[in-house]
């Protein structure tokens, strides 16, 4: 008899999936685990198996969000192409900006989790991996530019936590009136500004005066 396979992971993207379309259709105080269950097709003891409260339902989704943004930062370290960093740092914001639009409907649920790490050691710790690994990639991905002649001789790891808090202060703006700009052409155009601070400037080399 071949064993059962393990629908686990099936099941908890099922969960989540009801979760979204219920948290965008009623908010988040005035959902309930029983609308969840109800949405996702199983009992409210077989969510429970997965998932022990709202709290964390929405560390899931956060987690998901966060590791989405990561597998694309890794994706341009590791898959050879004939960009320049500099392009592949673009492709990265625009990658970003396209997640965002996704999230619109789970913006107060990114406030929540925030809050949820204040409370919770794991989710907070989960945040603080997070966002050393992250600036430690991009600064591979500095370093790289540096070595191939597209930027100057700058402090990676400087840059990358300069372009992560980018992200992070423009995405709360976002978060917190996403009409308030044209945010896409925001977040671009800032990007723009920080590459060409550290962008190798072409040119004969300055001769220094007495």
């Amino acid at each position: 008899m071949s064993p059962r396979p393990d629908v686990s992971e099936e099941r908890k993207s099922q969960i989540l999936e009801a979760a979204v379309a219920v948290f965008a259709q009623q908010g988040f105080q005035e959902t309930r685990m029983d609308d969840i269950a109800q949405r996702a097709g199983l009992s409210k003891g077989a969510l429970y198996l997965y998932y022990k409260s709202k709290d964390a339902i929405i560390a899931a989704l956060l987690q998901y969000f966060f590791s989405l943004e990561k597998q694309h930062l890794q994706t341009l370290l590791t898959v050879p192409g004939q960009r320049t960093v500099r392009e592949q740092i673009l492709v990265l914001t625009q990658q970003l900006t396209a997640t965002m639009k996704w999230m619109v409907a789970l913006r107060p649920l990114a406030f929540e989790f925030y809050s949820i790490a204040g409370r919770q050691k794991e989710v907070r710790q989960f945040l603080q991996d997070y966002y050393q690994d992250y600036c430690g990639e991009l600064a591979t991905l500095i370093q790289r530019g540096i070595e191939q002649g597209e930027f100057r001789d700058v402090d990676p790891e400087a840059v990358a936590t300069t372009l992560v808090a980018l992200y992070e202060g423009l995405a709360l703006l976002f978060f917190v009136d996403p009409q308030a700009a044209n945010w896409t052409q925001q977040i671009e155009t800032s990007v723009q500004f920080l590459l060409a601070g550290i962008q190798m400037q072409e040119g004969p080399a300055r001769t220094p005066t007495s």
